[in-house]
């Protein structure tokens, strides 16, 4: 069989897979080199064996096979159709290796017994090592499932403790976890979510819905959700800490309520307006972090003084004399402020919807400070 086995390598990885329904529609240039390198290496080996007696299988070899179940078990198709590849190949390799010594001499029968019970015995031995590999891959799936869905549950009830949270993300490979997304899905959708973002994502399932928590990343902004859930009802909640995850999910929750079912992917981002005007103060604390981030590197002072002349200037309609008259400061003092806060915001303060957003912002923590003075006077 020597001279012809590079021939007989292509064959036989090649009758394998068109026979094999499972694999004969797989396009994928990875899995035609593994099935080819399988192949290669079972007869490489087998005729290595001839007249001795090594194990059929040690170390090195037994890994490529192993590997081949688990590859198996993480595409999620069961061990039939690799077994039923092997049993083609056990029986193309009879074929090979009785023509080859039927070219050689005349064959007896009981060579060709003894051929048949020798390539019975070594396929046994591939599909022995390969259920292994699937075995201990679905075990290893099991236990990552597990500790995912741990995770997912401690972000969701944001009762955990930083130190379990950071080690909880740490067993699944979300090191340094910082920010979540979270996506509230229709319950058919979960498995699709699950396999569609896969490390970078949690799945848990709640019976009414299912939520997607992903951590911050490209995977996680927003033209990628956009297109990523297309033509799909979902509701994408807000970019937050990981600890204020059960606020961002409670936010999505509230948005699709306020809109109800729609053709394409829901953006809380887009109804914090309408749900701070209802009332619901987490939108407000994620608007007013959103729409002062710009002033947040500033000293106390500077901020303040910025902050109380964007106000007044949003309120008197962009007029600076009326604003200096407010503010009891020269109107070149106001121009000079609303130089910094254009260098700051930039477009934003000609855009009408960002406009209205910052007044809501403002009243809202003029609010907040008019309470704490009553407060500290009572």
């Amino acid at each position: 069989m020597r001279p012809q086995l590079p021939d007989t390598v292509a064959a036989v990885a090649g009758a394998v897979t068109e026979a094999t329904p499972a694999f004969a529609g797989i396009a994928d240039d990875k899995f035609t080199r593994d099935v080819h390198t399988a192949v290669q290496v079972a007869l490489d080996r087998f005729l290595d064996l001839v007249g001795t007696g090594e194990p059929a299988l040690p170390p090195r070899f037994r890994e490529v096979f192993v590997g081949l179940g688990a590859a198996e078990a993480r595409e999620d198709r069961g061990p039939e159709a690799l077994l039923a590849a092997l049993r083609m190949a056990a029986r193309l390799l009879l074929r090979t290796a009785s023509r080859s010594l039927a070219r050689l001499r005349p064959v007896e029968p009981e060579e060709l017994i003894d051929l048949s019970d020798a390539v019975s015995a070594y396929i046994a031995e591939l599909a022995a090592a390969s259920t292994d590999g699937y075995a201990l891959q679905l075990r290893e799936q099991a236990g990552e499932g597990d500790r995912r869905r741990h995770l997912a549950e401690l972000l969701l009830r944001g009762d955990g403790l930083p130190s379990a949270v950071e080690s909880a993300a740490a067993r699944i490979g979300w090191a340094d976890l910082d920010a979540v997304v979270p996506v509230l899905l229709p319950p058919d959708q979960a498995r699709d979510a699950r396999f569609r973002f896969g490390p970078d994502g949690l799945v848990i399932e709640r019976g009414r819905d299912a939520v997607l928590l992903l951590r911050s990343g490209a995977r996680a902004v927003r033209v990628h959700l956009a297109e990523a859930f297309a033509g799909r009802s979902v509701v994408v909640g807000p970019e937050l800490g990981w600890p204020q995850v059960p606020a961002a999910v409670r936010l999505a929750e509230l948005a699709g309520g306020l809109v109800g079912p729609a053709p394409g992917p829901v953006f809380v981002d887009d109804h914090l307006v309408a749900l701070t005007l209802r009332g619901e103060q987490r939108a407000l604390a994620v608007l007013t972090e959103r729409r002062l981030a710009p002033l947040s590197q500033l000293r106390p002072a500077q901020r303040e003084n910025l902050l109380g002349t964007l106000y007044a200037w949003l309120r008197h309609w962009g007029s600076r004399a009326e604003v200096a008259t407010e503010l009891f400061v020269h109107p070149q003092t106001v121009s000079y402020r609303l130089k910094r806060l254009r260098e700051l915001y930039g477009d934003d303060l000609d855009d009408p919807a960002a406009r209205f957003e910052l007044l809501v912002v403002l009243t809202g923590q003029l609010a907040t400070s008019i309470r704490k003075a009553s407060g500290t006077s009572a």
